[in-house]
């Protein structure tokens, strides 16, 4: 847990509540709760390789990626099918990754830390491939704002303390001392091989 709270935080320390572009509501006559910043950051890469050999004993597949980089995997026993990759094949690979941080009022945001993983791979008799992904949101709470050091003290679902510096001092006007903090992680990767192309 401890980890998860580090590697989310120090996402969060990149990222910075502060990445964030709020646009100013006009403020109604009569008084709303003021919007709470949020932001999601994503990108997704993807990458192809070429197989230039397969070693069906030892399991080794030799790839040439898009730069001319040749390099060796091991196909693990839970990969199905390496039988039917053949020099020539193409295999893909499509990476996934996604932070999004949202400032909710106290007692908004569900507490703690929740995880899921989901994966698949394919079928007997179908070129290999597969896919896994996982998300974490983990909540924390504001301790403290230095508006004019431009950072917030987070406390952890576990009562670990952390300052995260933020970059645009905007996104602290509506965050309050108490408030909470939900951080969510999204990562999936998914691989396919297919055939050669002709």
């Amino acid at each position: 847990m401890k980890k998860v709270f580090a590697i989310v935080a120090a996402a969060l320390v990149s990222l910075s509540i502060a990445g964030m572009s709020i646009a100013a509501d006009q403020a109604p006559a009569k008084k709303a709760p003021a919007k709470k910043p949020s932001v999601k950051r994503e990108q997704t890469v993807t990458e192809t390789a070429t197989v230039e050999a397969v070693d069906q004993a030892t399991r080794v597949v030799t790839l040439k990626g898009s730069q001319g980089n040749v390099f060796d995997i091991t196909a693990g026993d839970e990969v199905r099918n390496l039988a039917q990759v053949k020099v020539g094949d193409q295999v893909k690979v499509k990476y996934y990754q996604s932070l999004a941080i949202e400032v909710m009022a106290p007692g908004k945001a569900p507490g703690g830390r929740q995880a899921a993983v989901v994966m698949d791979r394919a079928k007997l008799g179908e070129k290999p491939g597969g896919m896994i992904g996982g998300q974490v949101t983990v909540t924390a709470k504001v301790e403290a704002i230095d508006k004019k050091k431009q950072t917030v003290t987070l406390k952890g679902p576990e009562g670990k303390t952390r300052v995260v510096k933020v970059q645009d001092p905007k996104n602290l006007k509506n965050v309050k001392v108490g408030d909470d903090v939900v951080i969510t992680l999204t990562e999936a990767v998914a691989i396919s091989v297919e055939g050669a192309k002709k």
